[in-house]
C-alpha cells in the first residue's frame, strides 16, 4: 500500500509517479482527520504538474488546520527546482529520508538543515 498510516497521528505515503500520485494525495486526505502529521516519500517521483501541486497544497492545508507537521523527503533536485521557482520552498519542509523526517516528528522539531535544500 502506497498509503499507510504509520502511527495513531502520522500518515507515511510513498509517492508515484501520476496516475498514483493524485490517489495517493487522496488517500492522504483521507487519512488526515484522525492523524495530524504526514511523510511523503518522493523517492519514486520523477515530476510534478500543477495538479500534483494543488494536491500537495490541499494536503498542507489539512494538517496545518490540525496544527500538524508535513515532511517530504527523498526530493530529487529537480523537483526542488521546481519548488523553488514557484516559491514552495517556503511552505514545504524537507527531511532526508522517511526514517528521519518521523524522528523529527515525533520529536517535534525541524528536521535540521534539509529545510531549505535538496535530500538529493
Amino acid at each position: 500500500m502506497a498509503v499507510e498510516k504509520w502511527s495513531d497521528s502520522i500518515v507515511v505515503a510513498h509517492l508515484g509517479t501520476d496516475p498514483q500520485f493524485s490517489e495517493e494525495i487522496d488517500g492522504i486526505l483521507a487519512l488526515v482527520p484522525p492523524c495530524t502529521s504526514a511523510v511523503l516519500d518522493f523517492s519514486a517521483v520523477h515530476f510534478v504538474n500543477s495538479s500534483n501541486i494543488a494536491g500537495l497544497l490541499r494536503v498542507r492545508h489539512r494538517i496545518v488546520q490540525r496544527n500538524g507537521k508535513l515532511l517530504l523527503c527523498n526530493v530529487s533536485k529537480q523537483i526542488w527546482t521546481t519548488f523553488l521557482i514557484t516559491g514552495l520552498d517556503k511552505l514545504f519542509e524537507l527531511g532526508e529520508d522517511v526514517p528521519t523526517a518521523l524522528a523529527s516528528i515525533q520529536l517535534k522539531k525541524p528536521p535540521g538543515n534539509a529545510a531549505n535544500s535538496p535530500a538529493k
